[in-house]
């Protein structure tokens, strides 16, 4: 694992080459451009409004400002997850005359597709920065927290999008199943509603290594307090051996790969 990030290292201007690249690609081409950024968490946030408005309706409740910040706040993160993930699989696949053709190290590929679709977050992170200005959530020493939070958030995606490539590549259904994946995943992480909504049975769903990380994002950013520190620690330790065991098992099947494409 060592080697791998030594030799990443090594290749940085190799790998800032092809985020940008990645990124030009996905713009250059677009009507709307980076307003593209905007669209998927719009999207989710408009969803997330009539959940929280239905779960409020039910419970004959009014709905709550902060729970829709919430949602506004888990929204760009989730989107960039996904995204992410999505280019992230089929990174090797779509690169496939470079991966048979030259050597240069292979983690390069799907590690260009999540800092591509981190591009895409920072760009969110300003329509949410806006948000939470009109929603008047204020400032707070807790906001600390964020940097750390968001940092996880990345590391544990791109540890995703590197077994996944990986993957990809001996058993093309993983990039379906992947698909699948994602278009139900939201439903079984706190992304429209707070995993406090489902009392005794909140472990579960924070058993999602993804869930910790959002609940923290929404409460260092929303409701100013610090994130489940448990948890956290939690999240963060597989977020760790995710990347050992993504890293070493890509670095494995690596002089397999050419043949394989």
């Amino acid at each position: 694992m060592g080697a791998a990030i030594r030799e990443l290292i090594a290749r940085r201007d190799l790998l800032f080459m092809m985020t940008w690249r990645d990124i030009r690609v996905k713009y250059k081409q677009s009507v709307m451009g980076m307003l593209w950024a905007f669209l998927m968490p719009i999207i989710i946030v408009c969803a997330g409004f009539i959940v929280r408005y239905a779960l409020a309706s039910a419970s004959g409740k009014a709905v709550d400002m902060a729970d829709l910040t919430g949602v506004a706040v888990k929204a760009a993160p989730w989107a960039f997850f996904v995204s992410a993930l999505r280019f992230g699989t089929n990174s090797m696949t779509s690169n496939w005359q470079l991966v048979t053709k030259i050597y240069l190290p292979r983690l390069i590929f799907p590690l260009a597709a999540v800092l591509s679709a981190l591009f895409d977050l920072a760009i969110a992170a300003i329509g949410v920065t806006f948000f939470l200005v009109i929603a008047r959530t204020g400032l707070s020493v807790h906001l600390l927290w964020l940097p750390l939070l968001v940092g996880a958030f990345v590391v544990l995606t791109a540890s995703l999008a590197i077994l996944f490539s990986a993957a990809s590549l001996f058993l093309r259904d993983v990039k379906y199943l992947v698909d699948v994946f994602l278009t139900f995943a939201i439903f079984f992480t706190p992304v429209f509603y707070d995993a406090s909504l489902f009392g005794k049975l909140a472990p579960l769903l924070l058993l999602n290594p993804v869930s910790p990380l959002l609940e923290g994002m929404a409460a260092v950013t929303v409701r100013h307090v610090n994130p489940s520190i448990p948890w956290l620690a939690y999240s963060c330790a597989a977020t760790g051996v995710l990347l050992v065991l993504s890293i070493l098992m890509f670095r494995k099947l690596e002089p397999r790969f050419a043949e394989s494409i």
